[in-house]
């Protein structure tokens, strides 16, 4: 397969992944892990695909044979524009997009390509920027900032899962992260700790950070179960079940026994 010429993706990939070394994104970086380690460790299959952030595994808690990060730039193992993946449809077991629809230049067309490459219940796991929270307000003081992750384009929440309901998808959990304000030190990052623990009670929309796991359904599509269950079935079904004889079932009874 040909490289494809790196694009304003490949510089925001690479530049979001140098931000991840700064105390800001190292503390979210541990909040992300925690999450896509939990979604992912009990999805199985055989293909796994992550776009993006190769720097970072995101994939590492799961099980699959097979692991793949594609990208433009960086060390990808599929070199390739996440709009027109090379796969065949309906050929991976589950894609996972840190932070891939801020910094695409078409993030529907994205998902749509992520549709696509899915099998029937294949799964898609989501992180991204929230607008409407005091990440979203220091993206808006920074408005003309070249800096990551401020530059990008940060979806809201209810657009993502309108994108994900015309594609077929069903929105099986998510929450939201990093509640903190976006202070650079490590001082004010660990003064301002107790607002994780009362944003997901008195705020849950305003998390910095949302996370979405999706499943992708497929109308008519129905689980076949082997045969020797239904054979089981049947014969719980037919198994003979005891009946109460009565005082006068039993007089006849012995009556037709003597003649």
């Amino acid at each position: 397969m040909q490289s494809i010429p790196v694009s304003i993706e490949a510089g925001a990939v690479s530049g979001l992944a140098q931000w991840f070394h700064t105390p800001l994104g190292a503390y979210l970086l541990q909040h992300e892990f925690a999450w896509f380690d939990t979604e992912v460790s009990d999805v199985f299959g055989f293909n796994a695909l992550q776009v993006g952030l190769p720097e970072f595994d995101f994939l590492r808690a799961n099980r699959m044979p097979l692991h793949a990060c594609l990208g433009v730039d960086g060390p990808v193992r599929v070199r390739a524009d996440a709009c027109e993946m090379p796969f065949s449809s309906g050929g991976v077991d589950l894609v996972v997009l840190p932070h891939a629809l801020e910094f695409s230049h078409n993030p529907h067309q994205l998902l749509r390509e992520v549709q696509r490459v899915l099998r029937p219940e294949g799964r898609v796991v989501i992180s991204a920027f929230n607008p409407w929270s005091l990440w979203g307000l220091a993206r808006v003081a920074r408005a003309r900032s070249e800096r990551y992750p401020w530059c990008g384009q940060f979806v809201a929440l209810p657009r993502i899962k309108d994108w994900l309901a015309l594609l077929g998808f069903e929105v099986a959990a998510g929450r939201m992260t990093a509640y903190v304000p976006p202070c650079r030190g490590e001082r004010w990052l660990a003064r301002c700790g107790f607002m994780e623990a009362a944003g997901d009670r008195w705020w849950p929309f305003a998390g910095g950070v949302y996370f979405l796991h999706g499943v992708k359904r497929v109308n008519g599509v129905r689980l076949i179960t082997p045969r020797w269950r239904m054979a089981s079935s049947r014969r719980r079904l037919l198994s003979p079940v005891p009946q109460r004889i009565t005082q006068r079932d039993g007089a006849c009874h012995r009556r037709h026994a003597a003649d």
